[in-house]
């Protein structure tokens, strides 16, 4: 009789949803809104402790080192792919890149195309720095992201931009890396 149905997990069924018609519907409780903040707590604190990691072991930060591992990657990019390729604001991979060039870990030549434009490669003192980073070196949250379910990852993002829109804050912040926050 101990058969296979019997190992099955517990399925728990999800919280029941507010009525729409109810006069609190969008409250939580103040215990539910404290275990969600702890769930953000431990997000925050995974992404804070990768980067202390990267920054502790190599020197420098976590962004810097994402934006030294697309310049590998991608030889001769320039900065608007880069700051695409991050996902930032341009001005920002602007000055990633400054601080990579002043530290000797990557460097700039003109574009033989666009003279105005400037293409982006890596050192062999950024390939050493790199050898010595821990990965992922676009942080942990990004590549935890990628592995969860289109739904799931879709569900996420309505749920946030809720929490985005009840802080009523400022959405140019997206583009700072979470290295740099």
């Amino acid at each position: 009789m101990g058969g296979i149905e019997n190992c099955r997990p517990r399925i728990l069924s999800a919280p029941a949803q507010p009525d729409p018609s109810s006069p609190v519907h969008g409250a939580a409780s103040p215990e539910q809104a404290a275990q969600v903040l702890r769930q953000f707590r431990v997000v925050f604190n995974a992404v804070r402790s990768h980067f202390q990691q990267v920054e502790k072991r190599v020197g420098i930060g976590g962004a810097l080192v994402w934006a030294l591992h697309v310049i590998r990657s991608q030889p001769g990019l320039g900065v608007s792919e880069l700051a695409r390729a991050m996902d930032i604001h341009q001005s920002t991979a602007s000055n990633l890149v400054r601080q990579l060039v002043k530290r000797a870990l990557a460097r700039t030549e003109k574009s033989a195309t666009d003279r105005r434009g400037v293409q982006l490669f890596i050192e062999a003192a950024g390939l050493e720095l790199l050898q010595g980073a821990p990965g992922p070196y676009e942080g942990v949250l990004p590549e935890a992201l990628q592995q969860l379910a289109p739904a799931t990852l879709g569900q996420l993002q309505l749920n946030l931009a809720e929490v985005i829109k009840a802080l009523k804050a400022d959405e140019q912040a997206g583009g700072i890396p979470l290295a740099e926050l």
